[in-house]
């Protein structure tokens, strides 16, 4: 019986362990190899408890960050920090990490629908459909919320607030919901280079030699009981860098950059 084991979601164990194997052997070398990772703060992964922990990130392609954080985490499980050399730690897998993702995505394609045997909790996003934002917004499907319950209760939640891999665009209120309803550990990621490295969909790569940070903070720190839904959006904005007011910071070094581009032009034209 062991051998046919399933987790919450019907999805059988045995054959979840081997696809993390096979993929993670694949896809290790565009973190370090083709393109180098960069971790910071993964000593946190270690304290964390075996469930109700959500993983809240900025989003850059559909399916590269997902990928990468399979990596980080089991590779910080095994007690490799900040660093994902020596794939041995894919030979035994946390088995209960999830993720949230767009239906219509996981089931475009058969390796979509590959990837989502690994973990994936599809919902119906109410304010997108076939990659347009409608106008009359649909109705949540509650079996999407309680599949997340499920997925909290068993195990890691990973989610993109943003729903989108569009950079600063709100934060979704249904996060803030999850959190002050589930009461998880919330840990911001902060991602940054992917978008460079690959295509929009994660599975193609565009550049080599791309340096990819992946940044994992603190818990975040909620008061679950009075915070309001605007206060925990608020706070996730600025723990995953995404709040309007980054928009304003530029870095000395983009600016001089950006002067010195504006020198050579001069010279140009």
């Amino acid at each position: 019986m062991g051998l046919f084991k399933r987790n919450p979601f019907g999805h059988i164990l045995f054959i979840k362990k081997w696809l993390i194997r096979v993929l993670g052997a694949m896809t290790h070398r565009r973190y370090r190899g083709f393109n180098e990772l960069q971790i910071e703060g993964s000593e946190i992964i270690k304290t964390l408890p075996d469930n109700n922990v959500l993983f809240i990130s900025n989003h850059q392609t559909y399916f590269a960050d997902v990928v990468a954080m399979f990596h980080v985490f089991n590779a910080s499980l095994s007690g490799r920090q900040d660093t994902i050399k020596n794939i041995g730690y894919l030979w035994q897998p946390k088995m209960n990490i999830y993720y949230v993702a767009a239906k219509e995505t996981m089931q475009a394609g058969l390796l979509p629908r590959i990837l989502a045997y690994v973990g994936a909790i599809t919902v119906e996003r109410t304010w997108r459909a076939k990659g347009v934002d409608v106008t009359e917004k649909r109705e949540v499907n509650p079996n999407d919320t309680e599949n997340i319950r499920i997925a909290l209760e068993d195990g890691w939640v990973i989610t993109f607030p943003q729903g989108t891999t569009k950079s600063f665009k709100p934060v979704r209120k249904g996060t803030a919901h999850i959190i002050k309803q589930h009461k998880p550990i919330v840990i911001p990621i902060v991602i940054d280079g992917f978008r460079r490295s690959f295509d929009k969909k994660g599975l193609r790569m565009k550049k080599k030699g791309i340096l990819q940070s992946f940044i994992i903070k603190e818990p975040l720190d909620i008061d679950y009981e009075n915070d309001t839904i605007e206060e925990i959006v608020e706070k996730v904005e600025y723990a995953i860098e995404q709040h309007p007011s980054f928009l304003k910071v530029i870095p000395a070094e983009e600016i001089k950059a950006q002067e010195e581009l504006n020198r050579l032009r001069q010279w140009e034209y």
